[in-house]
């Protein structure tokens, strides 16, 4: 199921400034957020500003996925259209409309 989710009118001055993003998540964040969706957020926006809006959206998604600092967790992986950002630049990896951004927590196993 898909939910559509605004940044809202503080993140989006005009309709024509937005991008859609398709975000997917998996294991135990599907309890925090839908497991796919699509946001719009501001055309510019990165990885970093999505993973804001998001946390403001859904309680404890940034705790899960970001440090105190903001950093990225270890063992957390986020892929923009397949790729792990922190190969293309971070939480600054630029988002273009269309993109999928895949969030994945730590995995234990054995």
């Amino acid at each position: 199921m898909r939910e559509r989710v605004d940044a809202g009118p503080a993140m989006c001055a005009t309709e024509e400034n937005t991008i859609r993003v398709t975000v997917r998540a998996f294991a135990m964040l599907r309890d925090l957020i839908p497991a796919d969706n699509v946001v719009e957020v501001p055309g510019g926006s990165t990885v970093g500003d999505l993973l804001t809006v998001l946390s403001a959206r859904y309680h404890g998604l940034g705790d899960a996925l970001l440090t105190p600092t903001g950093e990225v967790r270890a063992y957390v992986n986020i892929l923009k259209n397949g790729r792990n950002i922190h190969f293309s630049g971070g939480l600054e990896t630029p988002l273009e409309d269309g993109d999928t951004v895949a969030l994945f927590p730590p995995a234990a196993g054995g």
